[in-house]
């Protein structure tokens, strides 16, 4: 396989949305009850907004400028949706705010915490996070403009209880930019660092080498200290040309830390026999000490397949 470095160091991430998403449909309280003229023409959540009456549209704040001007006259939308290009005749009411409305949750930012995977000393590349940037509400990809990660420090590990997801809590600086985002897709976040990591590369291992048994992950849970951390590969799924492990939490230190894997962590790096075979994926919510992962192939694929578009 490919030398690539392990990094585990936890990242504040900054993505700016190309366009709008659509995140939610909102109602509306107007002197007819309870309405949402985008919802009633149409326009669906994950949606992402192109124009405004043929005129396009730049971001949320350009958006509610224009809104700011609506009136009981009909307004074109025109989204994007799966690929093509659809346009609904809305027509905006008149809310109890005493504004005429459309009926939409809109978001064109995302921020949050994660955790680098690997480094490639050879492209200066880094991948992150092992699964796509999403709109939580409506979990559509959100589709990149552009974006930055910055180092952050941990400041508290807030442990999951069932059904509830841990979560690493951390402070960055918005000047502490460690690198680029280039490409948002569905195993990972993929860029350029402004300098190499700290840390020894090492071989890769195929997918079909990755058997249950031990195994280790990187993460940063106290302060900026990357540390090692035992898990158990419980199960290797082999799924529509995806590889997935089920991953169990053994080391009592990150048990007692934060029972497991929690939001934040979702990008360590993951060992086995010196090799690295992954990414942390996911928490599951039953079981915190539980989570899936990803297989280094499926980020690699993932980030060449980006380049050759």
């Amino acid at each position: 396989g490919d030398a690539l470095v392990p990094v585990g160091e936890a990242v504040a991430i900054s993505l700016r949305c190309d366009g709008v998403v659509v995140s939610a449909l909102a109602d509306i309280a107007s002197e007819g009850g309870a309405c949402c003229p985008a919802g009633e023409a149409g326009v669906q959540a994950g949606d992402k907004i192109v124009a405004v009456n043929g005129e396009r549209v730049t971001g949320a704040e350009d958006f509610l400028r224009r809104a700011a001007a609506f009136s009981g006259e009909g307004v074109t939308l025109s989204v994007e949706r799966g690929g093509e290009t659809k346009t609904f005749a809305v027509t905006p009411k008149l809310g109890s705010g005493g504004t005429y409305q459309v009926g939409l949750w809109l978001r064109d930012a995302v921020r949050g915490l994660g955790t680098v995977t690997f480094y490639d000393p050879a492209t200066g590349e880094y991948g992150a996070l092992g699964h796509g940037i999403s709109d939580e509400t409506s979990g559509v990809l959100m589709p990149l403009r552009d974006g930055s990660v910055l180092s952050a420090v941990i400041a508290d590990a807030r442990p999951g209880g069932h059904g509830t997801a841990g979560e690493l809590v951390g402070s960055f600086d918005p000047g502490d930019r460690i690198g680029g985002i280039e490409r948002n897709c569905l195993f990972g976040i993929f860029g350029t660092l402004d300098a190499p990591p700290a840390g020894d590369a090492v071989e890769t291992a195929s997918a079909d080498a990755v058997k249950t048994g031990g195994a280790t992950i990187l993460s940063t849970v106290v302060g900026e200290d990357v540390r090692a951390y035992t898990v158990d590969i419980s199960r290797v799924y082999h799924d529509g040309g995806c590889t997935r492990f089920l991953i169990t939490v053994t080391d009592p230190d990150l048990l007692a830390a934060t029972g497991g894997i929690v939001q934040g962590m979702s990008g360590s790096p993951i060992l086995q026999d010196g090799r690295l075979i992954g990414a942390v994926t996911h928490v599951l919510l039953a079981d915190p000490a539980k989570g899936y992962g990803v297989s280094i192939d499926d980020m690699l694929a993932a980030s060449a397949a980006q380049d050759k578009a």
